[in-house]
């Protein structure tokens, strides 16, 4: 016979403060019911905070009850989930180890409208529930579960080398845990940056370089040419400054993007062998490497923490929003 759960989520709504709502769940035969510790709050969420649906989607928590096809976990366990819940596991996508395009896959914002991280309890497939690794503390392990997986993807999908010259743009949510993985990785990391203020920072995160990079304005210092580029600043990205940066042969990945559109010559970004690289989240089995690699390295996000109630919500929402979070915000189950 089937288990039924019971926990309260909290929903997108049209104000500011979430609306914490009662759900009643069947576990199918391969869910995990996660109880629900910890959730990052991803640049993402603020998308949908005026949508009809459970928010979040850097979910910890510890396994409450398993489905009766579930092997892989115990409860107690402590484990994670991000931005996809299911996967087929049937499409070519999937049995190439590249199931976050999974064309059938359940996803943040698009179904099971339920799910989500801002809230007391989870019903997750199994497949896309993730051990935490004992070195990892869970508060941590949060925002690991979206940005930390987004710039992992690019960092060990994308053929970069230890001998190229990385370069972060933005230091913030993303962009602060992306100079540490790519440093531990034997990257030569170079900074860009809007102002100063940030450097003594980029410099102990294991930068090599730091350069004050302004949008709409001309590079007028002196660096050598880039191999791959992680865009993970907010702002809309003037791409016709950054080509005279790049090294012929050279990615651009664009990590944070807006809904309007960019403009580029496509002259120059031939003429150079340029590539821009779409990337979105990371694999399953992606996953378990970075969570793998992060405790190995002790590479952790710097942190906010807030009550997982309706005013840490809305308080870590609007901190994001003004963009004031020193680089994540994570909600704490309170006791």
């Amino acid at each position: 016979m089937s288990s039924q759960v019971t926990f309260d989520v909290y929903r997108g709504a049209e104000g500011d403060i979430p609306v914490r709502k009662t759900v009643n769940r069947t576990l199918r035969p391969n869910d995990v019911f996660i109880e629900m510790t910890h959730s990052g709050v991803c640049g993402t969420d603020l998308h949908f905070r005026h949508a009809d649906i459970t928010l979040g989607h850097e979910g910890i928590g510890r396994v409450k009850e398993l489905g009766p096809n579930v092997t892989g976990f115990k409860v107690g366990d402590v484990v994670g989930f991000g931005y996809i819940r299911q996967v087929c596991g049937n499409c070519m996508e999937c049995l190439t180890g590249w199931d976050q395009y999974c064309a059938n896959a359940v996803a943040y914002g698009n179904a099971d409208t339920d799910t989500g991280s801002f809230s007391h309890g989870a019903v997750v497939d199994a497949r896309c529930v993730f051990q935490i690794p004992d070195e990892i503390d869970p508060a941590d392990a949060a925002p690991l579960m979206c940005g930390g997986a987004t710039v992992w993807t690019v960092l060990d999908q994308y053929d970069i080398k230890p001998t190229d010259r990385v370069a972060v743009m933005g230091i913030g949510g993303l962009g602060h845990i992306a100079i540490k993985m790519a440093a531990a990785m034997g990257c030569h990391v170079v900074v860009l940056s809007s102002s100063e203020s940030k450097r003594e920072e980029a410099m102990k995160y294991g930068a090599k370089e730091f350069h004050v990079f302004r949008q709409g304005e001309k590079f007028e210092g002196k660096m050598e040419p880039i191999n791959h580029l992680l865009l993970c600043g907010s702002a809309q990205v003037d791409y016709e400054a950054l080509v005279p940066l790049m090294a012929p042969n050279s990615s651009i990945y664009p990590l944070t993007v807006d809904f309007n559109p960019s403009k580029i010559t496509m002259f120059y970004v031939a003429l150079k062998g340029i590539r821009i690289q779409g990337s979105v989240v990371v694999s399953t089995s992606e996953m378990r490497k970075m969570l793998k690699f992060c405790a190995r390295h002790k590479i952790t996000p710097q942190i906010e923490k807030f009550p997982l109630n309706e005013t840490g919500m809305s308080d870590a929402m609007r901190r994001l929003t003004e963009g004031n979070v020193r680089y994540r915000a994570v909600l704490v189950a309170q006791n």
